[in-house]
């Protein structure tokens, strides 16, 4: 289950709940017409001109890819050069320009490191540009767990052994962020490192409360169990915020590598392992069949023990406290979701993919809920 994912179909990549027979609203969603005139291709060439990038003088052709609930990308070709863009929606978002410039922010930060990203190429924060902030990134050669429906591509469809690979490059990929100097890559005052995990609890049901809709079952009880149960010492580093199949991208063939983490609209600088703990929360549990366990098939992948090995043998990091880290992903992914979904009600955002968020959102905060039961004693 994604945030705010941009590759994604609805409730990024989960069905919603209810009615089977029913047509959610984001079936019916005319994307060209949605997305028609936000990026002005005469005025991005000027623009592009005078930061004197690639293909200059070049016309510029915009093709819209992929829309989510804060967040619209656009493949831009402007002669022999291919690269994406990246923008708010129509509705821009309350605070969206600003999470745009940090996005690029994170990502000029991982230009030339071993993360597998989109290259940062050029940010404009001149909102009237093209109606909001916006990044020109490098094209990713690659594919998304998101566009294959219930298959993965060849040969990970048929051969589980290559599949199996999927998932290790999976927490590879946020191992190798986690090990990342944030300091020298200039990323200070990114984030605020100090007292990251105290703040969590109050911090999410701070914003839950700020944006209510709806009461949903086991906040209280997720809440208290963070505030008991935070680990007293932890190192600092990058966190992506929304790290899952949804938001990576794999190089063609085989073995299973990444190309690049993708959707960086969460990033700080806090605890790395709260991106392994997004991960875990959504793996089955150790030993359990696999076959129907996720939104995208899970046959094949590696159980739970593998990922955690592999995270900590590449990351440094120990995994002995993976509990707390699933279970506040699992309460901040409810709270997040639940924003968007209330936003959506009123009005402030117009994407209606988020509509499923409303059947979705109180089965995960029931989850979180029970895993914190049972951990205790």
């Amino acid at each position: 289950m994604s945030a705010a994912s941009d590759s994604t179909d609805p409730a990024t990549g989960d069905s919603a709940a209810g009615d089977p027979a029913a047509t959610p609203a984001w079936l019916d969603s005319d994307e060209e017409a949605r997305t028609e005139g936000l990026v002005d291709v005469d005025t991005l060439a000027r623009w592009m001109d005078a930061q004197d990038l690639p293909g200059k003088g070049e016309p510029v052709e915009a093709i819209f890819i992929s829309g989510g609930s804060s967040n619209e990308i656009f493949s831009i070709r402007r002669g022999e050069h291919l690269m994406a863009l990246r923008r708010p929606p129509r509705v821009v978002p309350e605070g969206r320009n600003k999470t745009m410039l940090r996005e690029y922010r994170v990502l000029d930060a991982l230009n030339g490191t071993d993360v597998p990203h989109p290259q940062a190429i050029a940010v404009c924060d001149d909102e009237t540009v093209i109606g909001a902030c916006f990044y020109l990134m490098g094209h990713v050669d690659g594919w998304s767990p998101m566009g294959m429906g219930d298959h993965w591509p060849d040969p990970f469809d048929g051969d589980l052994q290559a599949r199996h690979g999927l998932g290790i490059q999976l927490v590879d990929g946020i191992a190798r962020l986690a090990r990342v100097d944030w300091k020298a890559r200039g990323l200070e005052g990114f984030g605020k490192p100090d007292g990251f995990l105290e703040r969590q609890a109050d911090r999410w049901i701070s914003q839950y409360e700020t944006l209510k809709v709806r009461d949903l079952e086991g906040v209280d009880v997720v809440a208290d169990w963070l505030r008991a149960n935070t680990p007293s010492v932890y190192e600092p580093g990058i966190i992506h915020g929304d790290y899952q199949f949804a938001n990576v991208m794999y190089q063609h063939g085989a073995p299973a590598r990444l190309a690049a983490i993708v959707d960086w609209e969460m990033a700080t600088v806090g605890d790395p392992l709260l991106d392994l703990g997004w991960v875990i929360q959504g793996w089955p549990e150790e030993g359990a069949d696999m076959g129907d366990a996720g939104y995208v098939p899970m046959e094949g992948m590696p159980q739970r023990s593998e990922m955690l090995a592999h995270y900590a043998e590449v990351s440094g990091r120990s995994t002995d406290e993976i509990t707390y880290y699933e279970i506040l992903a699992g309460f901040k992914l409810a709270i997040v979701l639940e924003g968007q979904y209330s936003r959506f009600k009123s009005g402030k955002l117009d994407n209606p993919k988020i509509e499923a968020f409303g059947d979705i959102v109180p089965g995960m905060m029931l989850s979180a809920a029970a895993k914190a039961r049972a951990s205790v004693g």
